[in-house]
């Protein structure tokens, strides 16, 4: 079974985070979810990183806020995908998370879902999983056909409302 690590930088950043771990969990992703930060922990993220692999993960998710490093230090460590989360601040809107998280150097990739995109998280990570996993790969065409699904059911309320 797929395991992915969700890493949160402050546990201010659950509420956000939420919504990720259910939808990781309703596609049957084993999920560990931990609370390390890379200005006050920095090396318990490193030893994270570097462990990640040898202990099971397959993806790193990792949420942070304002100078927002947690991503990149992880995505330094390890050679793992890690897909950075953005989290809203109070300060700049989560633009500053963004740019930290974005602006990643040449060699040290980080995949960047829109501030607060947390549910975009679960689902790249999916995809990426489904790449080696037929199960997973097809667990998210039913969940986009779905969506398509909803769409449709929405259009036709609107039409006969406005009719």
């Amino acid at each position: 079974m797929p395991k992915v690590a969700v890493i949160m930088g402050s546990d201010s950043d659950l509420p956000v985070i939420k919504g990720c771990i259910k939808l990781l969990k309703d596609f049957g992703v084993d999920t560990e979810v931990s609370v390390i930060s890379a200005h006050r922990t920095p090396d318990r993220a490193a030893e994270f990183a570097k462990n990640a692999e040898a202990n099971g993960f397959d993806v790193i998710i990792a949420a942070a806020g304002k100078a927002a490093h947690l991503p990149g230090v992880l995505a330094a460590y390890t050679t793992l995908p890690v897909i950075g989360i953005p989290i809203k601040s109070s300060t700049l809107d989560g633009l500053d998370s963004l740019l930290s998280i974005v602006q990643m150097p040449k060699g040290i990739p980080v995949a960047t879902v829109a501030v607060d995109g947390a549910d975009n998280a679960a689902l790249l990570t999916i995809q990426i999983l489904g790449v080696s996993n037929s199960d997973l790969r097809k667990k998210m065409k039913e969940y986009k056909q779905k969506m398509a699904e909803e769409v449709e059911e929405r259009d036709q309320k609107v039409k006969k409302e406005i009719m």
